[in-house]
């Protein structure tokens, strides 16, 4: 075969684009993401896992993918749902990816919501996972984090309602850093995120904790973003 002919053929080839989707929720204090069984003979008996991922139809968009990935782990809908990026992939393995997009999603509730055989993984013991998947959860945690501090994704992982204290441990599991309690209830205040209910919950044997909820933008300008100091 010619040289031309074979570059002919390569332009000509469907582009195979896999969707991945890193869902995240919180274990105690920390943030997991789902991870899915890989049925793989060739590898037994070493146990594989992966991300969700679909290969894209020619009559679907990323989004509506990500949408059927996440259905593949879950049996509820995620509270959010975004593009993360998009990357080439290593033309290897059995679906032979050419391009990967990964989305990030958040699931409130992690107990019973997963399908069988799936698997809620904190980040300090992830399994071991192949480069795709390694590098789409690296990809899936810096795009959420980029968008913690100017838009309020974080009140996706709350019940309507929740202690300060509830809303700041939610924070600093998405942000992987601990923060100043002040400068953190200065910072809400200052964003109008949050208002106060007439509602009070019992915490151990302190005072009880007056709980709030999220406050909808009322106002046609931009929320302030929130700016977040650390723990010195």
């Amino acid at each position: 075969m010619s040289e031309r002919s074979s570059s002919a053929r390569a332009s000509t080839r469907g582009i195979t684009v896999a969707v991945d989707v890193a869902l995240f929720t919180s274990r105690g204090s920390e943030l997991a993401v789902l991870l899915l069984p890989v049925n793989d003979p060739r590898r037994r008996p070493r146990e594989r896992w992966a991300l969700p991922s679909v290969i894209l139809r020619r009559d679907e968009s990323p989004d509506a993918a990500a949408t059927r990935a996440a259905g593949t782990a879950l049996e509820v809908d995620p509270t959010l749902i975004e593009q993360a990026g998009a990357r080439a992939a290593a033309n290897a393995g059995a679906d032979s990816v050419d391009l990967a997009i990964t989305y990030f999603g958040l699931v409130p509730v992690a107990d019973g919501a997963m399908h069988q055989g799936a698997m809620w993984a904190t980040l300090v013991e992830l399994p071991q996972l192949e480069a795709r998947q390694r590098d789409g959860v690296n990809g899936a945690l810096a795009a959420m984090r980029a968008r913690v501090d100017d838009s309020p994704i974080a009140f996706r992982l709350l019940p309507p309602a929740f202690t300060l204290s509830e809303l700041q441990t939610v924070y600093e599991m998405l942000l992987g850093r601990r923060l100043h309690k002040a400068s953190f209830r200065r910072s809400l205040h200052a964003a109008s995120l949050v208002e106060a209910t007439d509602e009070w919950r019992s915490e151990g044997r302190g005072r009880p904790a007056q709980l709030f909820r999220y406050a909808p933008r009322r106002r046609k300008r931009p929320r302030r973003g929130v700016r977040f100091d650390l723990l010195v």
